[in-house]
């Protein structure tokens, strides 16, 4: 099914962490007020201000499971012991209501949605350089070097996967990196 508005796609965000993803979404969101950025469904807990249906969509283990078995999840995995996916139907319905739908996931995520929805634009998200990639995580000062080691480590294998992506943003500049990103999702910046 087409939907009505060919300007409304769904556009699929990926990168490593700590190249400033939620940062330039955020950005985005308040330049775009109509995007939808899609919410999680998990199997964890409320963490104390979160809201259903607006931080994520929260399920017991039996009731994700019944979503996967129902294919009601576009992409979904399992995360230290807590399952995390996409709701098929609150995108779908957007979509077809002509609203743009951003979803901003893990590489493996990326990687089920481009099977269960080829149309989507998939956006790679890249740091000028790994060694400012590492910069930025130890920045964080919130982190073991273990911890630091592994998400590097990790960095590098998405780093590997950008070929697989319609188009790589590397994100040097904040404003430089918004106004490719607009152009990319074909959004005219106000």
């Amino acid at each position: 099914m087409v939907p009505p508005d060919t300007s409304a796609r769904l556009t699929v965000l990926t990168g490593p962490s700590g190249v400033g993803k939620g940062t330039l979404v955020a950005r985005l969101r308040e330049r775009h007020p109509n995007l939808w950025l899609s919410v999680s469904a998990t199997t964890r807990s409320p963490r104390s201000g979160e809201e259903e249906g607006v931080h994520y969509f929260f399920h017991s283990r039996a009731g994700f499971e019944a979503l996967v078995q129902a294919d009601g999840l576009l992409e979904w995995a399992e995360f230290a012991g807590h399952c995390y996916g996409t709701p098929r139907q609150p995108v779908q319905e957007r979509l077809a209501a002509g609203v743009p739908v951003l979803l901003e996931i893990e590489l493996e995520g990326a990687r089920q949605v481009r099977r269960s929805l080829p149309d989507a634009l998939q956006i790679f998200l890249a740091p000028p350089s790994l060694e400012e990639l590492e910069r930025r995580i130890r920045g964080r000062g919130t982190e073991a070097e273990e911890a630091i080691q592994r998400r590097l480590a990790r960095a590098r294998e998405e780093l590997d996967a950008q070929s697989e992506f319609d188009a790589v943003v590397v994100n040097a500049d904040l404003d430089k990196a918004l106004s490719e990103l607009e152009r990319l999702m074909g959004m005219h910046s106000h």
